[in-house]
């Protein structure tokens, strides 16, 4: 592993590398990599611009990721071009010794902003007044949440979740404790449900501005599934007349939706499932096949491009990109990875130990059901 190096947290000098063209960029940070060898990772999630995912070692959606980084312990750095929840959770996974870099400490996720941890906290007080909490509820937090929110339900019994496995995740918590609070993604949850059956009476949405979550402790009772009042501003903005539309236009299109998506977008859709299970679809279909896709912007002009024998098209007429994810850019990753081949730490993540403890333990639960 390295030996002393400093830590800068500001990119003072970044503004140089805004003045490169794209493919001075991409050299500089070639080299750097060179440079460094087998003592760098680059991960580099679906919903990157091309110009960073280029970069990347490994490309995927964050279950992918974060299995990676938890396997990984040959590398002193990962720099993770993803967003803050990611790179916090590359460091609770990574082994002793591996610094985790995010190239922008701007890059967040409005979702995961949606659950603070005073809020769940109160969440979860507030049950305690209705019900023996400890016993009855089991706390899943989507892995889109900052890493104090893994470590609350880690530390209450509960688990991590990510778009590829939460229907496993959700009947690993039935199985232990009768009743779940789900969240930050109210979406992702209800619709997990409906795949699963789980009748509409049995799921109430928790307002956290609200009182018991805007409901009755005799409402509360009868729930099995409490879902958290959050959701994702990209997979929002897709509509059910979009579906309609691309169903009216080209018959015979296969509509392929991600389940943060609103229940009516997924319900009109003709599948619907994570960002790897997109890419394995489309991917995997036969030449001349036409497809209509409700995720990010970058992933879907992706798959534009690498099947270029089928058709593929943006499920929406207006840009749903993720402005956050967007924040990672070339002359980010260019700063970063010079600044690392120079000896020098930008932009570390470090989840504060205690913290790490109950978060591992919650994604670990994850990867063992997975």
């Amino acid at each position: 592993m390295a030996g002393s190096i400093s830590v800068l947290n500001q990119p003072t000098s970044l503004p140089v590398y805004r003045d490169l063209s794209l493919e001075e960029l991409a050299e500089r940070t070639e080299a750097a990599k060179q440079a460094l060898g087998d003592r760098v990772l680059i991960l580099g999630h679906n919903y990157q611009r091309d110009e960073v995912i280029r970069h990347a070692d490994i490309e995927g959606d964050s279950l992918k990721l974060s299995q990676i980084a938890s396997e990984r312990s040959g590398h002193d750095y990962i720099v993770f071009c993803g967003v803050h929840f990611m790179a916090e959770t590359a460091d609770v996974l990574s082994k002793s010794g591996q610094t985790v870099i995010l190239p922008d400490m701007a890059a967040g996720c409005s979702m995961a902003d949606m659950a603070q941890i005073e809020q769940v906290d109160e969440a979860w007080e507030q049950l305690a007044g209705i019900l023996p909490v400890e016993q009855t509820v089991t706390p899943v937090v989507y892995v889109n949440s900052a890493a104090v929110l893994k470590a609350f339900c880690g530390e209450h019994g509960g688990i991590t979740c990510t778009s590829s496995n939460a229907q496993r995740v959700i009947e690993w918590s039935w199985k232990r404790r009768e009743k779940i609070l789900f969240f930050p993604d109210e979406h992702l949850g209800r619709n997990t449900a409906n795949k699963m059956g789980v009748p509409r009476e049995e799921m109430l949405v928790w307002d956290p501005f609200l009182p018991n979550g805007g409901h009755t402790p005799e409402a509360i009772k009868k729930a099995r599934l409490l879902l958290w009042k959050g959701f994702c501003s990209v997979h929002q903005m897709f509509q059910p007349a979009h579906v309609r539309y691309f169903k009216e236009k080209h018959p015979g299109i296969k509509i392929i939706v991600h389940p943060e998506c609103h229940e009516d977008v997924v319900n009109l859709a003709d599948m619907s499932g994570s960002t790897e299970l997109i890419i394995r679809t489309v991917s995997a279909a036969a030449p001349g096949t036409v497809w209509g896709v409700g995720t990010e912007l970058n992933l879907v002009n992706r798959l534009k491009r690498r099947q270029p024998e089928k058709q593929v098209y943006f499920l929406s007429p207006t840009v749903c990109q993720c402005s956050t994810m967007y924040r990672i850019d070339a002359p980010h990753l260019c700063w970063a990875m010079e600044n690392l081949a120079d000896g020098r730490v930008v932009n570390q993540i470090s989840v504060p130990e205690d913290e790490k403890r109950w978060a591992r333990i919650a994604l670990e639960r994850m990867l063992d059901v997975s």
